[in-house]
């Protein structure tokens, strides 16, 4: 019982780390191409957030079964290998059925592959951890992934659009930031929002 005790405090706060203290984006500034490129909407951000849980806790899963059998010189390839097998399940899956999804992601979920959160996760968690860790290791991060762009996205969908997920969220007479739908918008926004996550940590600190 002392053991279960101890360790439920510790998968809490191993999830809670990629929502907040370790935030793949807003504190490790990992992942910074999808970041910019899918978050002009609410829908495609959400759908790459659930792809990279998808890959995460599946690539965690198996790094974390061969870890005692990893050979230095090959755990790298070993890891591009394994995250490259499960880009490819949800690769196909979005293609089939969600083909507008797929095509308006573009190369973005094929390029999930070298997204340095997952190797990041394969090398400093599952590799060295059991299955348990692991896999609330790749949520949290995972989540806290999603969250991020689902964030950014909101803000720049509203902004850009005054609606979120085709519902309309300001008044009529709201008129639209172009601008926010340009890479220029994706900029602007990941700049203020890391420098208001900046601020409340020094906060708390």
């Amino acid at each position: 019982m002392a053991s279960e005790s101890t360790k439920s405090p510790i998968l809490g706060q191993t999830f809670m780390a990629g929502i907040w203290r370790e935030n793949p984006v807003f504190r490790l500034l990992l992942g910074m191409c999808p970041t910019l490129a899918v978050t002009a909407a609410v829908k495609p951000a959400l759908t790459m957030g659930i792809s990279v849980i998808f890959v995460l806790v599946c690539s965690n899963i198996v790094v974390s079964l061969m870890r005692d059998l990893l050979k230095p010189h090959l755990r790298i390839l070993m890891f591009t290998l394994t995250i490259a097998t499960f880009v490819t399940i949800a690769d196909l899956f979005l293609k089939a059925f969600q083909p507008e999804m797929s095509e308006t992601l573009g190369p973005y979920v094929p390029l999930i592959i070298v997204n340095c959160i997952i190797i990041c996760r394969a090398e400093a968690c599952a590799s060295k951890n059991g299955l348990v860790v692991s896999i609330v290791d790749a949520v949290g991060m995972g989540v806290g992934f999603t969250l991020t762009l689902c964030v950014l996205a909101g803000i720049r969908e509203i902004l850009s659009t005054g609606a979120v997920w085709e519902t309309p969220i300001l008044p009529t007479g709201f008129v639209p930031w172009a601008a926010m739908r340009m890479p220029v918008g994706a900029f602007i926004t990941l700049g203020l929002m890391l420098g208001l996550v900046n601020v409340v940590s020094r906060k708390k600190s």
